[in-house]
């Protein structure tokens, strides 16, 4: 069983336990109430009902409950970067998708973190921090307690996670730095396509942030541009329908007009995430990079060789 701990400050001095969990951890209010009928709150080592007032010095410590997700386990291989007792920073392969759905109930990231728990001896339920396309490779965040999924989830409301992502696109990108602010919607109920739709017509609005990284003119493929891409906003397909509706399709996106020759599936890795750590409160953040296929496909646009062997 994990368990949070914090220190009572002086700042502190006066509060009740649950008025200092509150300024410190984004515990979601169903956790609360276990808290309080699972008598899961110590003081100094010991079970503390939350209307008590801690002196200064004190160590309030949270038990957290083993919790379980019911996935079945599957041998999915993990590139996991980092973890510790609140994350699970892996960096997934494409071609498959991060979560169940009703399309795809089984071989899933989320099967393979089940396999890979059973494995290390370790019981949480799988929490998904963020998500990204199927066909999109980089980098998945999996919290291990609900403390973790609130706060971070928090912070991408805010904005204050930072996302980036490398894309290899058609054509050559004439601007190095600029942004594309053009709402997305979804036309079609039935379609997981998107594309540009206005506000007043139920599109949402959506800011997308591009850096030219380099620019290819190949003789047999002709024109393609690398680029590094930060999400201002996290909408479905942003950076794919944002791409295309500029006129630079990413490299392989079937769906949004993306040529084939080069790779099979959207040349687009997440490849940057910058965030405050839930428990620590540090600043971290994670890199990952280039996967195989879309370094392969830089290099045969680039006659062989390509300059950025690895993403900085």
């Amino acid at each position: 069983m994990s368990k949070y701990e914090h220190k009572v400050t002086p700042e502190e001095e006066g509060m009740t336990i649950n008025t200092i969990l509150r300024l410190n951890f984004k515990f979601s209010a169903r956790f609360r109430t276990k808290m309080k009928y699972q008598k899961l709150v110590d003081l100094n080592g010991t079970p503390t009902p939350g209307y008590i007032k801690p002196a200064v010095g004190d160590i309030i410590g949270v038990r957290l409950p083993e919790e379980l997700s019911d996935f079945p386990p599957e041998d999915i291989p993990l590139d996991i970067i980092y973890e510790d007792d609140d994350l699970i920073i892996i960096n997934k392969q494409p071609g498959i998708i991060v979560h169940p759905t009703k399309g795809h109930p089984n071989h899933t990231i989320a099967n393979g973190v089940m396999k890979y728990m059973s494995d290390s001896n370790q019981s949480f339920k799988v929490r998904f921090a963020n998500r990204i396309d199927m066909d999109t490779s980089g980098i998945i965040i999996v919290a291990k307690n609900s403390n973790a999924q609130n706060e971070l989830s928090s912070q991408m409301r805010r904005s204050s996670v930072i996302k980036k992502y490398i894309a290899l696109v058609e054509g050559d990108v004439s601007e190095d730095h600029f942004f594309i602010d053009v709402p997305i919607g979804r036309p079609d109920s039935v379609s997981i396509q998107r594309c540009y739709m206005p506000v007043e017509d139920g599109g949402k609005e959506a800011k997308t942030e591009v850096k030219v990284l380099e620019r290819f003119d190949s003789p047999e493929h002709g024109a393609y541009s690398l680029v590094e891409v930060s999400l201002h906003t996290g909408r479905t397909h942003q950076i794919r329908v944002h791409m295309a509706h500029i006129g630079h399709p990413i490299a392989g996106d079937a769906l949004y007009g993306g040529r084939p020759d080069l790779i099979n599936r959207q040349a687009l890795h997440a490849y940057f995430i910058e965030f405050t750590h839930p428990h620590s409160k540090d600043r971290v953040s994670f890199t990952t990079d280039y996967p195989a296929d879309i370094y392969q496909a830089l290099c045969t646009i680039g006659d062989g060789s390509f300059s950025h062997s690895t993403l900085i």
